[in-house]
């Protein structure tokens, strides 16, 4: 076998590549000794050929080296479906070197929930079961009741209910095994950018009306106000990233059609998904729901292309790629300062400052201001005060963009004070409705690649300034 000329035919595209053994016929195909996903197909699998890879790998992986005899692969649109698939050649071959290269507890599954409003989680194979089963010869399968990737009651039945009861859960379905955790997290990013769905943190808005004995009625016969008081947006809801269980924004049908999604997309079944989506724009545009045909027309967009923004780890640099909401990269070290004030009734006002870098919050780097000059219920006033301060710190760093909540007013002062302090750094600002929940960004549209870290600060800097203030009133 001509290595070299072998390598050179490979794509430098994403997908996964197998190596297999010799064939026990002639004619045959060998066993499948390896199977893994990358970036660049061919930079992948020339890094196995490279001097040092025995100081880096696994013996399992040094012994596969001297066995191979060819190497397949197949092309994918994106890391993320390589990632995916990936997940589903292991599962299905389960090929000694991945198996036995980590311990069987160590690997990731996908796991949706079997309820009205089900949620979907990220679950160590420690934490579901590990089934023994016997057909010809005993075999262990890893999380492997998934047949179809439903959960077989096959056996083990009393550890199932064990399960399910210290979990809180009832398991619909699972996808897996994914063998790195931090990647599988990456690429939940973008499923739930994709698909936004309900966590463990959600409580559904109809469970919270039970609660209250109002179980005899629908969330239609009860009144706004009520369910205005009782269902409160979770953190997701506010940055997009929930669809509204939370709130009862969603029926449980239309829930239902966005778990078909994601399904649908971890079975690899991207040509149907594709279509329902289509289907559903279509659907949505006929009945005038026109920011309904809009997000859908964007999802579509973002699933042809999650090529460009792929939050997988790059196995050859251990770079993590980061995203803004519409999928350009973020620059390394990307850095949003958001502000916010508080106060009741012009008593005990109080400002804050809170930082997300590359995609993520930094709390080591909020900051607290108790305003001196007591503007009363003038927000405007309060801002002035705090940004002049901040920027009093030469010692800290530049925001590359900054964040306020209000509208054009509050976005214009933030500018003058920047101008003021010869600082030419962009301005955008949060827009709530009566429910305070975000309904508009204004400043300059390319900065809305950055929707999601927007709405991230700004929710974090909300959440900080009503805690602050909540803490000096406690204090008289």
């Amino acid at each position: 076998m001509d290595i070299k000329s072998l390598i050179k035919k490979l794509p430098d595209a994403p997908g996964v590549y197998i190596f297999r053994g010799q064939p026990k016929r002639s004619r045959g195909l060998g066993k499948i000794l390896y199977i893994g996903k990358a970036t660049s197909l061919r930079d992948r699998v020339r890094s196995y050929m490279s001097k040092g890879i025995f100081d880096t790998r696994s013996p399992l992986i040094e012994k596969m080296l001297g066995q191979f005899d060819a190497i397949e692969h197949i092309k994918t649109d994106s890391v993320l479906e390589a990632l995916v698939l990936e997940a589903h050649l292991i599962k299905k071959h389960q090929p000694e070197a991945n198996i036995k290269e980590k311990d069987n507890k160590s690997f990731n599954f996908v796991i949706i929930t079997r309820e009205n409003f089900p949620r979907v989680l990220i679950v160590r194979g420690r934490e579901l079961l590990q089934h023994h089963i016997s057909k010809n010869k005993s075999t262990t399968i890893y999380c492997s009741g998934l047949g179809d990737n439903k959960i077989d009651d096959i056996s083990s039945k009393f550890k199932k209910e064990k399960l399910e009861e210290r979990k809180g859960m009832k398991i619909g379905y699972s996808f897996g095994p994914f063998p790195n955790s931090s990647q599988l997290k990456e690429a939940m990013k973008i499923v739930r950018k994709m698909f936004p769905y309900r966590d463990s943190k959600c409580i559904p808005c109809i469970d919270r009306l039970k609660k209250k004995k109002t179980n005899d009625l629908t969330l239609y016969d009860i009144s706004y106000s009520v369910r205005n008081k009782l269902c409160k947006p979770c953190f997701n809801r506010q940055i997009g990233l929930c669809p509204g269980v939370c709130i009862g924004e969603i029926t449980q049908e239309q829930y239902t059609e966005q778990i078909k999604n994601i399904i649908l997309f971890f079975e690899g079944n991207k040509k149907r998904l594709v279509k329902n989506l289509q289907v559903q724009m279509k659907s949505f545009a006929e009945n005038k729901e026109f920011e309904k045909a809009n997000i859908t027309k964007h999802t579509l967009f973002t699933l042809n292309h999650i090529q460009d923004i792929s939050l997988i780890k790059e196995e050859s640099k251990g770079l993590t790629l980061r995203l803004g909401s519409q999928g350009q990269t973020l620059d390394s070290g990307f850095r949003i300062e958001s502000y916010d004030i508080a106060h009741l009734s012009g008593t005990n006002v109080v400002g804050v400052m809170t930082v997300v870098e590359d995609g993520e919050i930094k709390k080591s780097e909020y900051r607290k201001f108790k305003i001196r000059d007591n503007p009363g219920v003038n927000d405007t006033k309060a801002l002035s005060e705090v940004l002049s301060r901040r920027l009093a710190h030469i010692e800290w760093r530049l925001p590359d963009l900054i964040v306020v909540d209000g509208g054009t007013a509050q976005r214009r002062l933030m500018e003058r004070i920047l101008r003021e302090n010869k600082l030419d750094i962009p301005v955008v600002s949060v827009v709530k409705d009566e429910h305070h929940r975000p309904k508009q960004i204004l400043g300059d549209k390319k900065h809305l690649m950055y929707e999601r870290e927007i709405l991230l600060s700004n929710s974090e800097a909300h959440r900080f300034a009503i805690t602050f203030h909540k803490q000096l009133r406690n204090k008289l």
